[in-house]
C-alpha cells in the first residue's frame, strides 16, 4: 500500500463510491465531483505539512464536504432498496469512518480502503519511522544449529499491542511448539520482564545491568542474531508485503514465511553436507581442456571441435565419434556449443 494521507483517502473513498458502485448499479447521482475532487486532492498532497497549513486545511475541508455530499446523495437514492443497501453497506461505512477520523485521534483508524485491517506501527527509526501492516513476533534459538539459524516461532499479533504485553501469548505457544519449558528469553528494550505473566521464563532485555551474570551477558550478545532473520523474511519470503486479505491470511502469511525460511536453511545445510562428503571422496577424473591453435591470427575452430570430440570420447568410453556423425547426442552438442 502507498503512504496514506488524508487527501488521498478522502478522494479515493469518493471515487470508489462513484465509479465502482454508483455507476455499476445504475444509481444516478446529483453531482460526482470527479474533476474538482482530483484537483483539490493533488493540490493538498503537493503542500508540505509544515508550510501553508491553513491552505492545506481548507482543501481537506473541501474534500470532506464533497465526500459527505456523495454519501448523503447515495443514502437517499438507495433508501428502502434491500439489494442496493446490502451492496453499499460496507463501503459506505468505510467512507464515513474516513470522513470522520482526524489526525491525532485515539483508537483504530482507516489507512487503506482495500485493506481496512491495516495498522500503523511506529518503528522509531529515522529512515522509516512508521510501517503499515500487522505486527509479527519472530523467535529463534540462542545457539546456532549446524544447518543455520532457524525460526522457532512466528505469529501475527493484530491489535498493535505493546511488545511487552505479547509475551503472555507468545511464551505458551512457543513451549507447546518446542515441547519443553523455556528458561530464558533475550529480547530488545521494547519488552519488559514484568509483562511475562504465568510463565517461569526469565526475560532479559538488551542493556540490562541488574541480575545479569557473565554467562547471561555473553548470551545477550547473541540477541542481535534475530535481526538478519527478520531481514531475510521480509526481503526473500514475502513477509514485507502480504498479498493475502483479512486477518486470518495475515496469520497464515507469517507462518508460511517462517516455514519457507526454515526449508531454505535445510536445503543449504544438506548442500553443505553433500559438498563436504564429496571432498572426502577420491577426486574424479577431469579431462584436460583442449588448446586452440592460432593460424594466421585466427582461432582454428575445426581443430578445437575435433579435440573436444576426442576428449568426450575418452571420458565417456563410448564408440569412436566422427566429425560429421548424424547420431551425436544432444548433451554432447550442448557441451560443444558452450565450449566454443
Amino acid at each position: 500500500m502507498t503512504f496514506p494521507t488524508d487527501a488521498k483517502l478522502l478522494n479515493r473513498a469518493r471515487e470508489k463510491l462513484v465509479w465502482l458502485l454508483a455507476q455499476h448499479h445504475g444509481v444516478a447521482l446529483r453531482q460526482s465531483y470527479v474533476r474538482d475532487g482530483q484537483v483539490r486532492s493533488d493540490a493538498a498532497s503537493a503542500l508540505c505539512p509544515r508550510q501553508a497549513v491553513q491552505a492545506r486545511h481548507r482543501k481537506l475541508k473541501t474534500l470532506r464536504t464533497c465526500l459527505a455530499r456523495v454519501i448523503r446523495d447515495i443514502s437517499r437514492k438507495i433508501d428502502g432498496v434491500g439489494g442496493l443497501e446490502a451492496a453499499f453497506a460496507k463501503l459506505l461505512a468505510l467512507a464515513r469512518r474516513v470522513r470522520e477520523q482526524r489526525q491525532h485521534q485515539r483508537g483504530p483508524k482507516v489507512y487503506s480502503l482495500h485493506a481496512a485491517e491495516v495498522e500503523c506501527i511506529g518503528k522509531g527509526k529515522a529512515h522509516r519511522p512508521y510501517e503499515f501492516g500487522v505486527k509479527v513476533s519472530v523467535a529463534t534459538t540462542i545457539r546456532q544449529a549446524k544447518g543455520g539459524q532457524f525460526v522457532t516461532h512466528a505469529k501475527a499479533l493484530p491489535g498493535n499491542s505493546y511488545d511487552g504485553h505479547t509475551l503472555a501469548t507468545v511464551i505458551p505457544d512457543m513451549e507447546v511448539l518446542v515441547g519443553n519449558t523455556i528458561a530464558r528469553i533475550l529480547a530488545d528494550k521494547g519488552y519488559r520482564p514484568q509483562c511475562a505473566t504465568r510463565s517461569q521464563a526469565q526475560v532479559f532485555v538488551s542493556g540490562q545491568k541488574r541480575g545479569v551474570t557473565p554467562k547471561i551477558k555473553r548470551e545477550l550478545r547473541r540477541r542481535a542474531a534475530v535481526e538478519p532473520i527478520i531481514g531475510h523474511l521480509k526481503a526473500e519470503h514475502r513477509m514485507g508485503r502480504n498479498y493475502l486479505w483479512l486477518r486470518q491470511e495475515d496469520a497464515a502469511n507469517a507462518v508460511l514465511a517462517a516455514a519457507g525460511y526454515n526449508f531454505r536453511r535445510l536445503i543449504c545445510g544438506s548442500a553443505c553436507c553433500c559438498a563436504k562428503s564429496s571432498r572426502l571422496s577420491p577426486p574424479r577424473f577431469r579431462p584436460p581442456q583442449p588448446e586452440a591453435r592460432i593460424l594466421h591470427g585466427r582461432r582454428n575452430q575445426t581443430s578445437l571441435m575435433v579435440q573436444t570430440l576426442v576428449v568426450l570420447h575418452r571420458h565417456r568410453r563410448e564408440r569412436p565419434l566422427r566429425l560429421f556423425d548424424s547420431q551425436l547426442e544432444r548433451s554432447q552438442l550442448f557441451v560443444l556449443r558452450t565450449g566454443w
